[in-house]
């Protein structure tokens, strides 16, 4: 099991295809399976290099139970130390959710190691409300907060081994995390970002506006939606996501 080691923590990583470096970084509480569940890897593998990453924190990486190793550019530099490990110095980068607020961290911090970001379904301005709110859910027992993402979501797309890798959870580590640099504004930062990047987000998702808002401020940023999707389903429905994606790295290719 490789792993590339940042300063002491260990961060979990597996490749799949060949071609162009990718790399995909997962949700908040979830780990780099979500991305073969709902067949980003079958597709991706075929045109390029895909290097899954569990961020720290989750998955098979290492847990620090301190909030201080969740700071915003220390989750932004397991990516590039990946990418060092693996002798790589550029690659795109697809993140969802907490992957792809990592991602506009990147924006920030190590922009000179990516050709492109693709950023799904999450805004970069910060709601105050937000991490008391998932302090609250993580300080619940793990049972009932599965029970809650699946009545939301339904078991098609929670499904009995998406469970048993949540299960596995460690949620001090999320506790940690979220009480760190979670949904730090990085408006100011939106100008400044020149990759291309494409935007995508569900119209039902609660991030929907600040998605929209946030494309009109980047100066190199594709914007797509999908109706009526909440926020986990537009992961699940891949059918309409990676003809987006593909079109766009494809776009990046022929530049």
């Amino acid at each position: 099991m490789p792993y590339a080691d940042n300063h002491g923590v260990r961060i979990h990583y597996e490749l799949e295809g060949e071609g162009l470096p990718l790399v995909l970084l997962h949700g908040l509480s979830e780990d780099l399976e979500w991305w073969r569940d709902y067949g980003y890897v079958e597709s991706l593998k075929k045109d390029y290099k895909l290097i899954l990453i569990d961020a720290r924190g989750h998955g098979a990486s290492d847990k620090p139970h301190n909030s201080d190793a969740y700071k915003l550019e220390l989750l932004v530099s397991d990516i590039v130390q990946v990418l060092n490990d693996l002798r790589i110095n550029k690659a795109h980068f697809l993140g969802f959710s907490m992957g792809a607020w990592i991602g506009f961290g990147i924006g920030k911090h190590a922009s000179e190691r990516f050709y492109s970001l693709i950023l799904g379904s999450m805004s970069p301005y910060r709601d105050p409300n937000e991490p008391n709110a998932l302090l609250e859910l993580f300080k619940r027992e793990k049972g009932f907060i599965w029970d809650y993402f699946e009545k939301e979501y339904g078991s098609r797309i929670m499904t009995p081994q998406s469970k048993a890798r949540w299960m596995a959870n460690d949620l001090e580590a999320l506790v940690a995390l979220v009480s760190k640099d979670w949904m730090l504004s990085l408006e100011n930062v939106l100008p400044t970002i020149t990759l291309p990047c494409l935007l995508f987000v569900g119209e039902a998702d609660r991030y929907y506006l600040g998605v929209k808002r946030c494309a009109d401020s980047m100066p190199n940023a594709t914007f797509v939606s999908f109706p009526n999707l909440r926020h986990i389903e537009t992961l699940y429905r891949s059918d309409l996501v990676i003809p987006h994606i593909k079109r766009f790295l494809t776009t990046m290719r022929q530049k």
